[in-house]
């Protein structure tokens, strides 16, 4: 189970809180084949830069140096960022770029590790970001300001497709993955089978309010731990045990005498109640 929104969210504020003021002092490639090919010389043109922001955009990491650079990381399927406190640590496996961080007579050491390799470790310019492939397409963030029920509205008016595949389109609105996307649909009881362009405007609203709730909750207890889930400190994520839908086939709804009903949409597991989803 991939990393989603709310667990890349959780590892940017551990990032933010431990990294920023750290200075980069060397970066070692052990592994160039990701998802796109690692460059290690583009990523050493950071090398002697400080840290002062980190950032998120989708499932995007953004750790911003003092010159307007940015280390872009993205998780894939099994990548983490783990922070390695004494230096030293031996080396994992998987662990496939390496940094050492440097504040003052202290070090750190960060490294990116991925077993399957989905992830992805890249070096850009803030003028470039914006109209980088990786970021022009990209829907406005759930959390953010622009997302809200007119906008939501106006972009299911004339689709086609089951509202849970449509607010699952990383281009109408980012991170609203499968887990949260069963989720916040249970919430606002709205079937997922449920044309998007059929869903009026009180539910649009309805649904909006839920996924940002449902992120939102799932951010505050630390993600959802379904596999191998941690963050950079090495704790799990929690939310998993507050799932409404996600994995409860069979059992009774948490809202009405139903019971959850799992079928299949596009190759992914959706889990709702018939009793209270119209």
């Amino acid at each position: 189970m991939m990393p989603e929104l709310p667990e890349v969210e959780t590892v940017r504020r551990a990032l933010h809180a431990e990294i920023c003021g750290w200075r980069i002092a060397a970066t070692k490639v052990r592994e160039t084949r990701l998802r796109r090919p690692v460059r290690a010389a583009s990523l050493r043109q950071i090398d002697g830069q400080r840290f002062v922001d980190v950032q998120r955009r989708a499932k995007y990491l953004l750790l911003w140096t003092e010159a307007d650079q940015a280390l872009v990381i993205h998780l894939g399927m099994t990548g983490r960022v783990d922070l390695h406190l004494p230096v030293g640590v031996p080396v994992a496996r998987h662990d496939h770029v390496q940094w050492e961080l440097t504040a003052g007579k202290r070090r750190l050491e960060m490294r990116y590790h991925d077993p399957r390799r989905f992830g992805l470790v890249v070096r850009l310019a803030r003028r470039s970001v914006a109209t980088h492939p990786l970021f022009a397409r990209l829907g406005p963030e759930p959390l953010g300001p622009e997302f809200d029920a007119n906008y939501l509205r106006r972009k299911a008016r004339h689709s086609r497709r089951p509202i849970k595949n449509f607010i699952m389109d990383g281009g109408v609105v980012v991170g609203v993955g499968n887990i949260y996307a069963s989720e916040a649909l249970w919430r606002a009881e709205i079937n997922p089978k449920t044309v998007a362009g059929r869903v009026g405007p009180t539910r649009c609203d309805r649904l909006r309010q839920a996924i940002v709730e449902v992120l939102g909750d799932a951010i505050a207890q630390g993600g959802t731990t379904l596999n191998d889930y941690r963050d950079p400190a090495g704790n799990a994520g929690y939310f998993s045990v507050q799932l409404d839908a996600y994995g409860r086939e069979g059992q009774r709804c948490n809202r009405c005498s139903g019971k959850v009903r799992r079928i299949v949409q596009s190759g992914r597991s959706t889990f709702y109640c018939p009793g209270c989803q119209s």
